[in-house]
């Protein structure tokens, strides 16, 4: 009788190890997927941009900087390396291409151009889905957190060396509340 409890004592804590560790990975997991589905998003968003600036160079001439602005953010994007990097430059990115948006006020035939309206439409499209894998990645992070730092997950997270992960912040700037004028 003994036996039989002690066998079935250690086949609960092999059961308990096994599926903390399991747990632990598959959350893990979920945030490296939510960063990649991130970075495919800026990349997408990133490719855009050269059609959407040929689309606007014959209409918008004197607004140079404008263009070397939007080109410029769009080399950092590619360029950076670290998520913390690509999520920087891909806010540079997309204010620089609210730049363009709001100077085509200016430009009816540009407003009018299907493309220009079509590539702005699947860019607002992808600023959506950023904007979904940011909050995807948040929750993933939090549901890992949670299993990390609640009991007895808390015990095999130190037990594998898992560690809290960090969640994606705005930017202090971003959370200023835009000023319109009229």
């Amino acid at each position: 009788m003994f036996g039989i409890i002690l066998g079935a004592v250690l086949a609960f804590i092999v059961i308990m190890f096994i599926y903390y560790y399991n747990r632990l990975v598959t959350l893990s997991n979920e945030i490296d997927n939510s960063l990649s589905q991130i970075d495919v998003q800026l990349k997408k968003r990133a490719d855009l941009v050269p059609n959407l600036l040929a689309s606007v160079k014959g209409y918008m001439t004197h607004e140079k900087g404008v263009i070397t602005e939007v080109t410029n953010a769009r080399k950092a994007l590619l360029g950076a390396k670290t998520i913390e990097s690509k999520v920087k430059a891909g806010n540079e990115l997309g204010n620089a291409l609210k730049s363009i948006f709001a100077l085509s006020e200016n430009y009816p035939d540009l407003k009018a151009n299907t493309n220009f309206l079509h590539l702005q439409q699947e860019l607002s499209a992808i600023e959506d889905k950023v904007a979904y894998s940011r909050q995807f990645y948040n929750d993933s992070t939090l549901s890992y957190n949670n299993a990390c730092t609640t009991f007895p997950g808390t015990l095999f997270a130190s037990l594998y060396n898992r560690h809290q992960k960090e969640f994606l912040k705005i930017a202090p700037a971003e959370r200023n509340v835009p000023k319109v004028s009229f």
